[in-house]
């Protein structure tokens, strides 16, 4: 079967799984389940990868929620990414529901041309991208190293043959002060209070002199016990982005001394942990140009790709493997993601278009590259020359 007729067979297969694929993301979207414990995701998953065929193994790299579903033998190995976590509070504002269940609808309808040309296709299922980095602590426990391909595709408000991200790190902050009546003795205490608002101070002083794509951005997880205590313990979770590792470094010494200075004012004693780093993420232009054609080919209009502004654990995949993040819009553009509006488009009619559209251009793709080996060796050739 030549390979025209296979695409046209192919993205027949996704459609003939629409009932159950749009189902089972709305499903998903409708259990919301945070970081490390997508639990029944991760089972609704691997038992619809199993009843296609796929060889599923479960818990892998010692995440439980984590597996990696497999047809076909021998390279290239494309992956698939599955991303199934929520967010806190507002659930499946991320259309993650969308991401992982456009892998499997692609998974499966690509079997055939694992059949015809060999190789394999792989959905590696990867729990906690929001908010712990779980693609980062996959990489380096090793489930990347013997991919030829990785692509996930996004839901969004624009359509791109790939999104860019920024470089980004996770900084957990906690001042220690001394309790006191804040009325009666105020003089004997020591403001954990105060500390933190000094450095969010600092902070927006200091957001006035980095890089336009850089940012900070942060919140106080713990503000005191009761306002007639002077509060000796606060916490705040942090985030730093920029474009590259090199700027980013030297901008987290920037925002530690917004942190120190406020601790020397204060008399606080501060702790820190630089915790969750993202990879700012490389996009293989070769890849990202097949992608397109085949987004074209299911009728949407992918954008050129802009600069980063997110950031994403696909990031720490692409320094490993050649990467793509595609994104499908569902939204207007007036609607960010992680908000209400997204989350409910994420489970409409515009999300299951979405849905099935990334689908079908994640298994064209495939076709592509399963078919033609060149265009293989001329992706990796960018990722090696990138690097």
């Amino acid at each position: 079967m030549n390979v025209d007729k296979l695409k046209i067979d192919i993205m027949k297969k996704v459609d003939s799984q629409r009932p159950k694929l749009v189902a089972l993301s709305h499903r998903i979207h409708d259990n919301p389940e945070a970081g490390f414990h997508e639990v029944k995701a991760s089972k609704w998953l691997c038992a619809y990868l199993d009843a296609n065929g796929f060889e599923i193994v479960r818990d892998i790299c010692d995440m439980p929620t984590a597996f990696r579903a497999t047809y076909g033998k021998g390279k290239p190995v494309i992956a698939l990414m599955a991303e199934y976590d929520a967010l806190p509070q507002i659930g499946h504002a991320c259309g993650h529901n969308i991401i992982c269940t456009a892998a499997l609808g692609a998974a499966v309808a690509a079997k055939p041309a694992v059949d015809q040309y060999g190789g394999s296709i792989t959905v590696i299922g990867t729990p906690a991208e929001e908010l712990y980095g779980g693609k980062a602590i996959m990489a380096e426990r090793g489930a990347f190293k013997d991919l030829d391909i990785a692509m996930i595709v996004h839901a969004s408000s624009h359509d791109l043959p790939s999104a860019r991200a920024l470089a980004c790190i996770t900084l957990e902050v906690e001042f220690l002060g001394k309790a006191a009546h804040a009325a009666a003795r105020p003089e004997e205490g020591i403001n954990a209070l105060e500390a933190m608002i000094l450095s969010f101070n600092g902070i927006n002083s200091l957001r006035q002199h980095i890089k336009e794509r850089a940012r900070i951005h942060g919140i106080i997880t713990k503000g005191g016990d009761a306002p007639n205590i002077v509060p000796d313990h606060t916490a705040g979770t942090f985030l730093v982005r920029a474009i590259d590792e090199t700027y980013l470094e030297g901008l987290k010494i920037k925002v530690l001394n917004c942190f120190q200075a406020a601790a020397l004012a204060t008399g606080a004693k501060l702790q820190y942990i630089w915790k969750e780093y993202y990879a700012p993420l490389r996009v293989n232009m070769t890849l990202a140009e097949v992608m397109a054609a085949n987004m074209r080919a299911v009728g949407r209009h992918p954008e050129p790709i802009p600069t980063a502004s997110g950031s994403s654990d696909m990031g720490n995949v692409s320094v490993l493997v050649p990467t793509i993040h595609p994104e499908v819009a569902i939204v207007p553009r007036n609607i960010s993601l992680h908000s209400i509006e997204f989350r409910e488009a994420a489970a409409s009619a515009a999300g299951d278009k979405g849905l099935m559209d990334g689908a079908k251009a994640l298994a064209l793709t495939a076709v592509d590259l399963l078919s033609d080996k060149k265009l293989v060796s001329g992706i990796k050739r960018e990722f090696k020359s990138a690097k």
